[in-house]
This record gives structure tokens, sequence and C-alpha cells, in this order.
């Protein structure tokens, strides 16, 4: 979204702790460590765990020429191991493939035939030197009974608004299954396009806004390059849907806010562009058939829990102002499409695991705007890109999409099912809600599910874009907020930094963890607050930290 528009890069104009940019040295020296190995500069990485396959994933430079986007290099044979130890001397599976410029040199290998909840290592090989060995994990098998799951939930990481402590942070545990990365993996904005209170951290690359497929190449390469990055992709798999500025802001079946026909061409080869270079560059398994592939996908994890990714910019239909009643509520108008509704509907409803996990996108909570004093009501209008004189709700989430939230809300609530939590993204910030079966009778009324968003990575809110103190203007809108609407139990402004969350057969947790300062690419990270769904409640609670 364009932080005009109506939506949610509209509810982005939060947070920025003013830290300084004075550990250059730092990040000097852990870059050159990143890239120590000139052909795997990159790194690698893996995703999409199943209980007998993982993605495996590498870019590799095979001259000095042959950097993203440029189309130069030799076609290049990479050779592949996967062990069961670290010194990769118990080989399970190993091969090769041939990659070139066709394919900007990236490398994805389906990695199948493997046991269930077993950890791996592997590396690549490639030009006369090996990557990094690096680690992975497969899902239990359907049936298993699994005590416990754990994952890093991420969204929104703006590389020009500050260094990617948050994935460091993530890299350094040792408890997670894998990474969840719920859209904004990069972001399409020319340099200053979409900065901090502090401004520009780091430069973009190309510094123009991306529109050809060697534009969204090259900035792939540059996100790639981050050291904090490369470490969490080598800790465990990840599992990752887009949201829009994977392409370009407020997205939508055709066309985007950020994209303008008369300069940047026809939004269907700018949208094929973007497309195909997240394919490329990103560990990621499209569901579908060939003549009909898809990032909407569904993965499981024993009896505990089935995980439903989706994508929520393909298929949706154009974002109309969040005033005009009749469009919003129109029942022709979609954010998931008619096919992918049918799927998700079916498999929340007939799922068989005790927890029913959406990894969605945008938020699905009913949210109305509260009555603000003027400055916070300044703040929460730019965060959420709506009109100056202030509306009822932000209309490029699910609040813009009514009848879609009504078909798959009653869905669940018709087959009586139970334990469905929402994990959102999008809207750099931190919120904790129960899910109204009807938002004006809750709690009377009672709650059809739960939703836990987690805030950005680096993307700008509240004191962002007022460029004010943290938990000063911030605060009154987060009171505000929960005092207009009940249903929603926490919400934080003006922090970021990621999520844990963890799923046992007793509840569902998200530990909400922020960095200090993420213009500090060496910024430490607190406990920031915990919330808790009990098994069959449809409530969410606080908690302490995980454990």
């Amino acid at each position: 979204m364009h932080e005009t528009s109506l939506n949610r890069r509209g509810f982005l104009r939060t947070t920025t702790l003013a830290a300084g940019v004075g550990a250059a040295a730092t990040l000097t020296a852990r870059t050159a460590a990143a890239q120590a190995s000139s052909v795997f500069r990159h790194g690698v990485a893996s995703g999409d765990p199943l209980e007998d396959a993982i993605l495996l994933w590498t870019r590799v430079t095979p001259t000095p020429d042959a950097t993203p986007g440029s189309g130069r290099g030799p076609a290049t044979t990479v050779t592949w191991e996967l062990a069961r130890d670290a010194a990769l001397t118990d080989v399970v599976r190993s091969g090769s493939a041939v990659t070139s410029a066709d394919t900007d040199h990236t490398v994805k290998v389906d990695v199948t035939g493997l046991s269930p909840a077993t950890t791996y290592h592997y590396r690549f090989t490639a030009a006369g030197e090996s990557s990094t060995v690096a680690t992975t994990r497969t899902a239990p098998a359907a049936e298993a009974d699994v005590a416990r799951l754990r994952f890093g939930v991420v969204s929104c990481a703006n590389w020009e608004s500050g260094y990617f402590s948050a994935y460091r942070h993530l890299a350094a545990r040792q408890d997670l299954d894998a990474i969840i990365h719920l859209g904004d993996y990069i972001y399409e904005y020319e340099t200053g396009g979409f900065e901090g209170k502090n401004g520009v951290v780091r430069v973009h690359d190309p510094v123009h806004e991306i529109v050809s497929l060697a534009d969204y190449r090259i900035r792939h390469g540059q996100y790639k390059s981050d050291p904090d990055l490369q470490a969490a992709h080598r800790g465990v798999p990840w599992i990752c849907t887009w949201d829009d500025h994977e392409s370009a802001n407020d997205a939508y079946d055709t066309g985007a806010e950020n994209h303008q026909p008369a300069t940047e061409g026809d939004w269907a080869t700018r949208k094929a562009n973007s497309v195909r270079a997240y394919y490329e560059w990103m560990p990621v398994r499209a569901a579908g058939t060939a003549n009909n592939r898809h990032l909407y996908r569904r993965l499981r994890f024993g009896t505990l829990m089935e995980l439903s990714m989706l994508d929520l910019r393909t298929y949706r239909s154009k974002q109309v102002l969040p005033f005009q009643g009749e469009q919003v509520d129109s029942p022709d108008r979609t954010i998931t499409g008619a096919d992918q509704m049918a799927w998700l509907t079916s498999g929340l409803t007939s799922s068989p695991t005790r927890w029913r996990i959406v990894g969605n996108p945008v938020m699905i909570t009913p949210t109305l705007i509260p009555p603000l004093e003027p400055e916070a009501a300044r703040g929460v209008t730019e965060l959420l890109g709506l009109p100056a004189a202030g509306v009822s709700y932000n209309a490029d989430p699910w609040d813009g999409y009514t009848a879609d939230r009504r078909r798959l809300l009653d869905a669940i609530r018709t087959a009586g099912v139970d334990n469905t939590v929402f994990i959102t993204g999008d809207i750099h910030s931190s919120w904790a809600c129960d899910i109204p079966v009807d938002a004006a009778a809750y709690p009377a009324a009672g709650t059809v599910a739960t939703e836990l968003v987690v805030t950005s990575v680096t993307s700008a809110n509240i004191d962002d874009f007022l460029k004010v103190p943290e938990h000063t203007v911030g605060r009154v809108a987060e009171e505000a907020f929960k005092a207009f609407n009940h249903h929603v139990k926490y919400v934080d402004l003006d922090t970021h930094g990621f999520g844990v969350f963890e799923v046992t057969p007793a509840g569902a947790q998200m530990d909400h963890w922020y960095v200090v300062a993420k213009e500090d690419p060496a910024s430490a990270a607190y406990f920031g607050a915990g919330f808790r769904v009990a098994s069959g409640t449809q409530t969410v609670a606080p908690a302490p930290p995980l454990t």
C-alpha cells in the first residue's frame, strides 16, 4: 500500500526507537562474514516441510558479473547433500541441478523420501566452493501425536526502515520448528518511498521503484544479502506467503494502488515479473497444477495442527473506500476468490487435527475506528491510509470484504469447529483478538475464532509516521481501540519485532518480542506480551512468556 492509500500501509505508520546508526563497523564485519563465499553470497534456505520432503534453496554467483538480475553468467552445475549429521558423514540424499541466468542462477530442490520429524543438515557445492552447512527439519507424520510445535512468526521487513535484528534473534533460538513469514518479505518502493521517523537507514537497490523482472530479482538479491536474514534461513525451514509489497502496494486482481499504467506499463506484466522472481528466490513450493499454479497451500503437523497459508492479493476485488458501505458489503466482491474460499472452508471444517491455524496476510477481526483526540486520530488515519476525516474501518483487510468474512466465519460456526486461530501480519502492530459472531453483540453472542497479529520487523508504524516518541500518541490510540472494540484484548501500535507461536494440545500462544532499536544492527530484544488461547475456548487471554 502506498502510505496515502486506504489500507494497511495505512495501518503502518508507527514506531521506531531512536538509537542511532553508529554500528557501521559491526555491520561491515557481519556482512563480510555472511558473504565469505563469493559463490554462495546469498545464503541457503529450506522451506515447506512435509513429513517426507523438504525444499532446499540457494543462489550461486558463478562469475563476478553474474549478479542478480544481470542476465549474465554461465550455466552452472550445483550439487547438494542432505545428511543426518552436521559433519555430513551420514548422507541420505544427494544430487545435482543445473542453473543459469534464465532462473537468475537460483536453485530449488524438492528432496523427497525423508523420515518424518527428523532434523537434517545440508549444503550446496558449485564452482569449486561449498556453502555453509545449514539445518532443516521435516514435519511430523500425519497420524503422529505431537506434544508441542513452536514457530517464529514475522512480517513486513522494509530494508530502508532499519536492520533485521528480529531475524537475528530468531536465528539464535534453539526451540523453533520453522519460521512463518506472513508477507512483505521485500518492499517495492524507491529509495525514500517508505521510511521511518529517522529517514532512510539503508538504501534500496535499485534506487528506483521496482517494475521489471530484473528489478525484482535485484531487490530480492539485496534482501537475501542481509546477514541476519541469512542466519534465520540457515537454522530452520520457512513457510512463506506474499502480501502486496512483493509486487506493489495494495495489489488486487487487476492492479495496485502503487502501479501507474501510464508510466509503469501493463499490470499483468509487472505482476508476472514479481511472481517469477518470488518463486525463483523464495523456498516455497507452489500448489495446484502446472496449468493452475497457486501459492495458497496447506501443511499438516501430525494430529496436532494443520496450517493453511493464504494468498489474499492475487484474486481479490479492487479495494473500495471504507465509507462506501454497500460496496464493502457486496457479495460480488471477494478477498480470496471463489476457488480459494472453497478450499479454505472445506479444509477448516473437515480437518482432523486439534488446531486449525490460518496464515493470514491481512487482519480478519472486525475493527471500528474509535473517536480519538486530534493528534491520535491523525496518526491512526495515516497508519491505515484512511481519509483525514476518518471512517469506521479499514477496507484493505477483511473489513473491506465483509461478505467473504461472513461466508468463512459462518462456515466455521455452522460446522461446530473450534480451535481456529488466525495468525496475521500486515499492519505493523501487535494485536490479540477474539473474533466475534457479532461484534455489536459481543461477548453475549459468542466467538467463532481468535486472531494473533504480529508487528513488523522494521516497517513504519504510528510513531514513525508522526515522528514522535514511542508510547505517547500511540498509547492513546491503543486504549481507544480496546475501549471501542471490546473483542480486541491487546494492541501495541509502536513497536517492531517478531512473534513466537506455540501450539500444544492444551493451547496456542503467541509471545510478542520487540527490538529495542531497529536502527541499531546489534539491537537487543525483549518480551513484550503473551496471549494464549486455551483449547475449546475461542478466546484470548494474557499469559506469561513461553519457557
